[in-house]
């Protein structure tokens, strides 16, 4: 499809959202009112024996679905590439690249240019798991899809106008000029799920992003008031295998009483921590609910995340002065019916109440009949804003 095929106000962007090992791909036809999916798929575990590359069609049809083994992302891309011959799918005309971190001077979806390149590469240092990825994503985009505007999503975007009460740490101010902030993470997921909600969105709303990664967000009027991960996405709450905040003194103690070096240090907390550490089992939730039955430390780990993230939706809505609805999200949140009942079960007090037959079925309101706090269950379409956010920067 040529630009001159372009339906007036609409856009077919191609998004992409590569992992470590991992590359979550998507085909829209972007509308001013209406985003329509065309294509959805995944290359899972790249570069590793159990690979696995799906892909569906805009009414959920399999299209292709094969084991054969995908040694690096520029494989996976050649795969996501050989699809539009093979399908006859109308070519994009963007491409929409999640960027978890963009540093201190990105804040704003944008083109991606040769000086957007250089901020990114500096920004890897925030998020070495996640900006590297995407970084090879972005060259392979740009070898195989030549001529068309590439544009950078960023994960910090809709955290960028924090106020100064929650964005600023509490260290040096010197610090805080070379970029030391409070930045926030799943910010496409936490775009989407207020555009589910559209125009009757209350004013006070808790998102709870759970899955590997995990961070909850309070929205005041539409826009982040405060939101539980920091400078990078290993604060906040208890994550698979990333420990969500830590007094600062037990990163003193490894430099200082075990030697550990800088990639020691983050291959601990990035690693080697959070869910994985405490059970000795595994970061994947559905794993340590296997396990949880004769296994005391899956017990444990389990019980830790329902605490951590408990928490921090009490202190949310602290921030907020009270909650009028409270969304989960993620793989976990949305999938995990009784991770749902384990983090309210103990806030009745605000007003929290499930309806254990509809949760269960993630049948939304999932709240109990006129509670004070509505729940909802949310599927995170970060894929699907994307193309709505290119659609805004390719319009200018």
């Amino acid at each position: 499809m040529s630009s001159r095929d372009q339906t007036q106000g609409e856009l077919i962007v191609l998004a992409l959202n590569a992992g470590s090992s991992s590359l979550k791909f998507g085909l829209f036809r972007a509308g001013l009112n209406k985003v329509e999916t065309l294509l959805s798929g995944s290359a899972d575990a790249i570069g590793e024996p159990a690979t696995s590359f799906s892909a569906r069609d805009g009414s959920g049809a399999l299209i292709c679905h094969d084991a054969e083994p995908i040694s690096g992302q520029e494989k996976a891309f050649d795969r996501v590439s050989a699809l539009f011959g093979r399908v006859a799918l109308v070519w994009p005309q963007a491409i929409a690249h999640r960027i978890v971190h963009g540093g201190p001077r990105l804040l704003r979806h944008c083109r991606i240019d040769d000086d957007v390149v250089v901020e990114l590469e500096k920004a890897a240092q925030f998020a070495p798991l996640h900006v590297p990825s995407a970084l090879t994503g972005i060259r392979h985009a740009k070898a195989r899809f030549r001529d068309l505007p590439q544009i950078a999503c960023f994960d910090t975007a809709f955290h960028a106008e924090l106020p100064d009460v929650s964005r600023v740490l509490p260290i040096a101010r010197d610090l805080e000029r070379q970029g030391l902030r409070r930045y926030g993470f799943h910010g496409l997921s936490c775009e989407s799920i207020l555009h589910q909600i559209g125009p009757d969105c209350p004013s006070r709303v808790i998102i709870a992003h759970l899955g590997s990664g995990a961070s909850i967000t309070a929205v005041r009027d539409g826009k982040s008031a405060d939101t539980s991960m920091g400078l990078t996405p290993a604060g906040g709450v208890v994550m698979a295998t990333r420990s969500g905040d830590l007094d600062p003194g037990v990163l003193v103690y490894l430099l200082r009483q075990k030697r550990f070096d800088a990639d020691q240090l983050e291959q601990e907390i990035d690693h080697r921590a959070g869910l994985y550490a405490v059970s000795g089992l595994s970061g994947d939730m559905r794993a340590l609910r296997k396990a949880a039955g004769n296994n005391a430390d899956a017990r444990l780990a389990i019980a830790m995340f329902s605490h951590s993230v408990r928490k921090e939706i009490a202190a949310m809505a602290a921030v907020l002065g009270g909650v009028d609805l409270l969304v989960f999200t993620g793989g976990i949140g949305e999938n995990d019916p009784r991770a749902r009942h384990e983090i309210c079960e103990k806030l009745d007090w605000m007003g929290l109440a499930l309806d254990e037959g509809r949760d269960r079925q993630a049948q939304n309101p999932t709240g109990a009949d006129r509670p004070p706090v509505k729940v909802l269950v949310l599927p995170s379409r970060e894929e699907e804003q994307m193309a709505r956010d290119a659609l805004r920067v390719v319009n200018g």
